[in-house]
């Protein structure tokens, strides 16, 4: 094995490495909170806007999509255990520098929509189930400022808190799922409701219209793919990330099944739709007595688990842009004492904070869909071009049909078909024409230091 216990060097940037601080479990259940939370807490009801009734469907569907993708990134974490994630394996399979950019940045944003949306969701009918004296977008902010200050104290830190805020968020779920099955033994709900579209017409208009609630409830199973920018901070990751992955996906697929099942049982879509917090509908609904607040305020510590992970991740990605030249060294800049990426951290924190103003909650989550399955589909085509680079040491290999099928669904997923607002389809451009504008500008200096700036393949 190329990996050990001791701290994960970054050559050629800061002399200060990073800490590996998690273990198999730790890694669970960091997988497990990364996916969790925002998706399933917040746009469950906008889901169900765009299907009806048969709200577990796309979450089935997306579940495959994502186990697709996931066994390509276990595949290409396990040959590379580097922090850079997909920018890595784009550079590695076709070593062309302007499209290492653009993914890496496309997966940088994605990070941030995502936290941006969980900032919304937090700001929203959960927050105002306690007060709604403060303005939303100033909760936003401050939520967004405090979990910088925390990814700033160090990996352990914000992993601990991870621990907690998934246990925390499951027990949430779980607390459904019993509402659930309180319901269903005692003869409650409407069952006819799990197989009523709403999508008018059938055909062409049914299929677009099951995609486009699929390509924004993707939004709840992004996260595992972050995870992969922990491979420095990580015991040895060749042997435990396969598990890890694997595991989380299927955990948390499993879960927003039945969750979806019991909140069309129990709820009508229409009334989902309204709400930005529409699991507190279906507590509210349940034959259990289970205090609203006390699912709001639940729900508030899921929806902080995503933005805390995102935006770690976020920065964890910026570190390892530095270390590949793709971004300016002082991004790979370390606190010494102790040890997080800190230029990173605040980098990250500032485009967050200007991303809440974009959009609310649906268009932020399907954005960051967008941005998330363009990338799924290069990795899954560059762990077949990397078949042809072996590496001296085992790890994991996909079976070949599972990252070919993998980039159709994904693209399928982030083209017209999916019948997404145009807004974000903006909103993603945008983006894009800033990151070719920061390496317009990174090229330039790279240019002036007499450096080449491209990646080591």
């Amino acid at each position: 094995m190329t990996t050990t216990d001791g701290p994960a060097t970054a050559p050629g940037q800061d002399e200060t490495p990073l800490k590996r601080a998690l273990g198999p479990k730790l890694l669970i259940l960091f997988v497990i909170g990364d996916i969790l939370g925002t998706g399933i807490y917040a746009t469950t009801g906008k889901v169900a806007g765009k299907v009806g009734g048969p709200l577990w469907l796309p979450f089935l569907i997306g579940f495959v999509v994502a186990i697709l993708t996931a066994a390509s990134y276990v595949e290409l974490v396990g040959k590379y255990p580097k922090a850079a994630g997909a920018a890595l394996y784009t550079q590695k399979a076709f070593k062309v520098p302007f499209l290492t950019f653009i993914v890496a940045f496309m997966v940088m944003c994605s990070g941030l929509s995502s936290a941006s949306a969980a900032a919304r969701a937090f700001s929203g009918d959960y927050f105002t189930e306690f007060t709604d004296a403060v303005p939303a977008t100033l909760v936003a902010i401050l939520f967004i400022l405090a979990l910088a200050a925390l990814n700033l104290r160090g990996v352990s830190e914000s992993v601990k808190a991870n621990v907690v805020l998934t246990v925390v968020e499951l027990t949430g779920l779980v607390v459904i799922l019993a509402i659930g099955a309180y319901a269903v033994l005692n003869g409650e709900g409407e069952p006819s409701r799990l197989i009523d579209f709403h999508t008018s017409g059938t055909g062409f208009a049914l299929m677009t219209g099951i995609l486009g609630a699929t390509a924004l409830g993707f939004f709840a199973f992004v996260g595992f793919e972050d995870s992969v920018n922990m491979a420095e901070e990580t015991k040895d990751p060749t042997r435990t990330f396969p598990r890890a992955i694997f595991v989380g996906v299927a955990v948390t697929g499993t879960v927003y099944v039945l969750v979806a099942l019991v909140s069309s049982l129990l709820v009508d879509y229409r009334d989902l739709e309204k709400s930005s917090g529409p699991l507190l509908e279906v507590v509210k609904v349940g034959g259990l007595d289970f205090p609203p607040k006390l699912f709001a305020l639940i729900a508030l510590f899921a929806v902080t688990n995503s933005a805390l992970i995102n935006i770690m991740m976020a920065s964890r990605l910026c570190y390892g842009m530095a270390n590949e030249r793709i971004l300016p060294r002082a991004m790979g800049k370390v606190l010494a004492k102790r040890r997080t990426p800190w230029v990173g951290i605040v980098f990250v924190s500032v485009l967050a904070i200007g991303l809440v103003s974009t959009g609310e909650i649906a268009g932020l989550g399907d954005t960051t869909s967008f941005l998330l399955l363009c990338v799924f589909a290069v990795v899954n085509v560059a762990v077949l071009v990397l078949r042809r680079d072996p590496v001296d040491h085992d790890h994991f290999r996909t079976p070949t049909a599972l990252p070919v099928l993998g980039a159709i669904t994904a693209l399928v997923l982030a083209s017209p078909l999916a019948d997404r607002p145009a807004d974000v389809y903006i909103r993603a451009g945008v983006l894009l024409l800033i990151g070719i504008a920061l390496w317009a500008v990174n090229k330039l200096v790279l240019k002036a230091r007499g450096e080449d700036g491209a990646p080591e393949a």
